[in-house]
């Protein structure tokens, strides 16, 4: 039976892998380590497949003392680990957190790692994993006319957000060749889907829009994304982290490349048609172009022929239906968008982060 360390498993991706891993894979026990800042919350928690299987622990990755001892006494022999600073504005305005939970925090666990699986030798070499979730966003930007990211692509972080996770991939695959850690990576595009933090572009133009809130778009709106359904990331994650080659790295992503300004459109349409009577249909009145963040990178796309060709995983989502369905579970779920707004600074930050940008 694996017993599998989930890091930042109370966040948007993280709790969304855990309620994907114990729906598909019964013989899994899971230990989920998350502080619960602003961004992880126990009500992405709520209605887990068996909880029986899944024990939640409050504690930052950066405690080696705490990580040392949940690896004893679970007798952990994986790791997946999500545990992150993930907003690149967040970033702008404070990177020396990024720096600490990012980088200090994922050296904290390949130490850990390194220590009960090569040292004490806890579990048979073949036998341990660890995975670690990164982004796209460590290859900086494309020019319109580039080909997409992949696996070799040359690592340009742009922000301190992409610097400080192009920093843990490094180390991570540090030590899978200095020590010989079994270590996997994936690297992936912008994910949307349940449970987000509202910060983000979808949950922010949905929300905003049930509300009759401007819509802020950034500059011109032109900045082109992969967008990949969350529950097609969880799959390729397990995909990966039990299947994949040692010391490899796979890019995922959900296949297409739309503009901003086309996600929040899109939007628009869906809640126009799931919301007639709204008295803010249509919902294209409330978009608002406003003043571009810093150093925006105005285009990803990504190369996911590697994980198809290995593992035989391709995104079962396409972006209209994951769209709509994203739409309706933030509509079906208000007591979720209330619980997280009271027990997060999301006002505060919308206010420091919107409130001074000019149109």
């Amino acid at each position: 039976m694996k017993s599998v360390l989930v890091t930042g498993g109370a966040g948007f991706i993280g709790s969304n892998f855990i309620h994907w891993l114990l729906k598909h894979d019964p013989e899994v026990r899971i230990v989920n380590l998350d502080a619960l800042t602003y961004a992880g919350s126990l009500e992405n928690l709520r209605d887990l497949p068996d909880e029986s299987r899944h024990t939640f622990v409050q504690g930052s990755i950066t405690d080696r003392e705490l990580i040392d001892r949940i690896f004893a006494e679970h007798k952990i022999d994986t790791v997946v680990h999500f545990a992150a600073e993930s907003h690149v504005d967040r970033s702008i305005h404070n990177p020396g957190v990024f720096v600490d939970t990012n980088v200090v925090g994922t050296f904290t666990l390949l130490e850990a790692a390194r220590r009960f699986w090569l040292v004490e030798k806890t579990h048979p070499i073949e036998a341990v994993r660890f995975h670690h979730v990164s982004t796209d966003e460590v290859f900086g930007t494309l020019a319109p006319h580039e080909p997409p990211f992949e696996e070799d692509t040359s690592y340009a972080p742009r922000s301190p957000y992409a610097a400080s996770k192009a920093s843990s991939d490094h180390f991570v695959r540090a030590y899978n060749t200095t020590y010989g850690l079994p270590i996997t990576i994936s690297n992936c595009s912008n994910n949307y889907g349940p449970r987000q933090f509202p910060e983000k572009l979808i949950p922010l133009m949905v929300l905003n829009a049930v509300n009759g809130r401007p819509l802020p778009v950034y500059g011109d709106g032109m900045q082109i994304r992969d967008w990949l359904y969350v529950d097609d990331h969880c799959e390729a994650i397990w995909k990966v982290a039990t299947k994949g080659r040692v010391g490899e790295t796979y890019c995922v992503g959900g296949d297409n490349q739309p503009p901003n300004i086309e996600i929040v459109k899109t939007i628009c349409s869906i809640l126009d048609e799931l919301q007639p009577d709204s008295e803010f249909t249509p919902h294209e009145q409330l978009i608002t172009y406003v003043q571009d963040r810093p150093g925006h990178d105005r285009r990803y796309d990504i190369r996911i022929d590697k994980i198809h060709e290995e593992l035989g995983w391709q995104p079962s989502h396409d972006l209209a239906q994951g769209l709509l369905d994203t739409v309706k579970w933030y509509l079906d779920n208000p007591e979720w968008i209330e619980a997280i707004t009271k027990q997060s600074d999301l006002n505060t930050w919308m206010k420091k982060n919107y409130g001074e940008r000019k149109a």
